[in-house]
């Protein structure tokens, strides 16, 4: 029974299938169906593949663009960084210049000479427990002991020890510096004497009926020999007068900023003045 329903079924589709061919060839209309349902499907399968294959190919072109284009940047910035850090070196070297321009421009003591030295490191090797600068001049350069540094502003210190090519410096706010000072306006003279680091300097031995004002600027005396008369070292800041001591209480601070300093200046007695001078008093 099952193999007559088979052999029927098979008549019958033989039988639609001879119909359908002979009305194709008569009419064509199945070849233009299957061309149009042939296009529809090979548009939505190959469309989408080739729309997908051209968004990965413009990806990659994009990419590759941006990977060409970010090393292009990263070698602008790099340039741009070399040039600016060449801006600065330029710049911090005209400040330079301007800096010892403006203190080999100091107009010098009399009988004294200066000369410009720059600022190495400060509280270095022995000395580094004292208030001290290391410069970059030594004996090389004739530097020696007791050697007065000042910046145009003011006294900064002494040379306390010298090598070949560099020296220390004892700064004014050391506790072991002793500067012989008088009052630039009423002539009052004492001893300054560094308080340390941060704190004010003292100036001591100044008796009480001597006249000193807050604000009045304390000068070199010179009695010592070490400092040429008239540079100016610090200013007063405070004024007390007890009555258990025989002289006042004076506080100063530095006329010079001496954590900031870069550059300074070295005043030598003029030796070839000096000898002159002597020679022409022998003379006389």
């Amino acid at each position: 029974m099952r193999l007559k329903k088979t052999a029927l079924g098979l008549l019958a589709a033989l039988f639609i299938y001879l119909s359908l061919y002979s009305w194709n060839l008569r009419t064509g209309q199945l070849d233009r169906i299957a061309t149009f349902t042939g296009l529809e499907a090979v548009k939505w399968i190959v469309v989408p593949g080739q729309w997908a294959s051209d968004e990965i190919s413009d990806f990659w072109n994009r990419y590759i663009y941006l990977v060409g284009l970010k090393q292009e940047n990263d070698l602008l910035s790099s340039q741009n960084d070399f040039m600016r850090l060449e801006i600065i070196s330029l710049k911090e070297k005209a400040k330079e210049a301007d800096r010892l321009a403006g203190l080999l421009a100091f107009p010098p003591v009399e009988g004294w000479n200066v000369d410009a030295a720059r600022v190495i490191t400060h509280r270095m090797g022995p000395s580094a427990a004292l208030n001290s600068i290391v410069i970059d001049k030594g004996q090389m350069s004739g530097v020696h002991d007791d050697i007065p540094i000042m910046t145009p502003y003011g006294v900064v210190g002494r040379v306390m020890q010298t090598g070949l090519s560099a020296s220390n410096v004892l700064l004014v706010t050391d506790p072991n510096s002793r500067i012989s000072v008088r009052g630039q306006s009423h002539r009052a003279s004492g001893l300054l004497i560094g308080g340390g680091d941060g704190r004010m300097l003292q100036l001591k031995y100044m008796k009480l009926n001597a006249m000193v004002d807050k604000g009045e600027i304390l000068i070199t005396s010179g009695l010592a020999g070490i400092f040429p008369p008239g540079l100016p070292v610090a200013r007063v800041t405070s004024v007390e007068r007890s009555d258990i001591s025989l002289f006042l209480k004076v506080q100063a601070e530095p006329l010079v900023d001496i954590h900031n300093l870069e550059a300074v200046l070295l005043v030598r007695k003029d030796v070839a003045a000096a000898t002159n001078s002597t020679s022409a008093s022998g003379e006389q």
